[in-house]
């Protein structure tokens, strides 16, 4: 089930929603992916695309259409992003079960399969 690739809460959404208004990026794709890099080797990267590339998977939820590339589908598969507010701010969190390790910035992590290439930090 497409579903299941990744799930955005209700609050990560509204947050979504919010930025793109605020960026004038109303009607444009999220697009999700993994990127080389980060001290454990792989790291996430989220923005706003206008273009469906050949190989994307298009997902919709809580009215945001998301794309993921067919790369980035597999490591990301049962991810879950969310948005946490708290006294210094806000952020997204991402929950991806396929990370088996991940350095404390919580913004890189690898795979038992796919290790990167991993930064100094």
């Amino acid at each position: 089930m497409m579903s299941e690739l990744i799930t955005i809460t209700e609050a990560a959404a509204s947050q979504v929603k919010e930025m793109m208004k605020h960026n004038e990026e109303e009607g444009a794709f999220l697009r999700v992916a993994i990127k080389g890099g980060g001290c454990s080797g792989l790291s996430y990267g989220m923005g706003f695309d206008h273009e469906k590339n050949e190989g994307d998977q298009q997902l919709e939820q809580h009215g945001i259409s998301i794309l993921v590339d067919e790369e980035s589908a597999a490591i990301l598969k049962g991810t879950v992003i969310d948005y946490k507010q708290s006294m210094l701010g806000g952020g997204f969190t991402i929950d991806n079960p396929n990370a088996i390790a991940s350095c404390g910035c919580g913004s890189s992590f690898r795979t038992a399969t796919n290790t990167g290439k991993p930064e100094e930090c």
